[in-house]
């Protein structure tokens, strides 16, 4: 199914040899399992000699769990492209935001009543262990995180801060505001409802899937990208094909060549197999 096109989009490319894919709703359910047919795509994309990486807003241990069974052994790209690591956990590059950025950017989401976390390399820092959602990411990403009385001494090496809220509408109106607040400082989108991304304004997913195409030697053009949501776009953009999950908004479907079913409904098998492998 395709989708409509930005004016002046080029068409997809008509060869593949990188898939640049996002995790959470996208490559997993919303329970956040690998299923079956996601697992033979992705042995179908290595048989046709296709090489998946993977892009989040996770912090590198957040995404170590996928990395045996998809059989991947490429680097991967964290919190939405400011950090990309190998396999083992060798830091290749990182993007920090500026520590005057983070103290500004931490004082907003507090007026915003909006929980705050701080990502520093491969720890996840937060000062109420009993905020929204920190039990939800302690499980979803198999990580302790660092509890601290505050943020003061933490504010520099800082790769991601993470608004959370349950209040959605709220969030969404601390995005517009804050990515006024902090425009040529920083990267502000939701990577959910209920998280709000706040990184290095160069460390996107548009960034990230041009930094692992050149680790890979694969040029952008033959680079399928594929995710969900507002913090995904900017590498759809880059994408020599551009794959919108089903369950993904209207405005972020506009920003892809083709959408693919739901991830309730391995979309991601889909796509896999409809707009990738015929590419090969």
């Amino acid at each position: 199914m395709s989708a409509p096109g930005l004016p002046q989009r080029p068409g997809p490319s008509g060869r593949v040899r990188l898939v640049v894919s996002d995790i959470d709703g996208t490559l997993v359910t919303p329970d956040k399992r690998l299923t079956h047919p996601v697992l033979e795509a992705a042995r179908a994309l290595r048989a046709a000699g296709i090489t998946l990486c993977l892009v989040s807003s996770r912090a590198p241990r957040g995404m170590e769990m996928f990395l045996g069974p998809l059989g991947i052994d490429t680097p991967y790209a964290g919190l939405n492209g400011g950090l990309v690591a190998r396999p083992d956990g060798t830091i290749l590059s990182r993007l920090s935001l500026a520590p005057a950025t983070t103290r500004e950017a931490v004082g907003a989401l507090h007026q915003d009543e909006v929980s705050a976390w701080l990502f520093i390399g491969r720890d996840w820092l937060i000062t109420d262990p009993h905020g929204p959602y920190v039990a939800r990411e302690r499980e979803t990403v198999q990580t302790e995180p660092v509890v601290v009385p505050d943020f003061t001494g933490h504010y520099h090496d800082v790769g991601k801060i993470m608004g959370a809220s349950a209040d959605y509408p709220r969030l969404a109106e601390a995005e517009a505001r804050l990515a006024t607040l902090l425009a040529g400082h920083a990267s502000v989108h939701r990577s959910s409802d209920y998280y709000l991304d706040i990184t290095h304004p160069q460390a996107n997913k548009g960034y990230a899937a041009m930094e692992l195409a050149r680790l890979m030697e694969v040029d952008i053009s033959e680079v399928a990208c594929i995710g969900d949501m507002n913090n995904d776009v900017p590498m759809l953009d880059e994408a020599g094909v551009a794959i919108a999950m089903g369950n993904a908004p209207d405005a972020v479907k506009t920003h892809a060549h083709f959408v693919t079913g739901a991830n309730t409904q391995s979309g991601w098998a889909q796509a896999m197999h409809d707009y990738v492998l015929p590419r090969a």
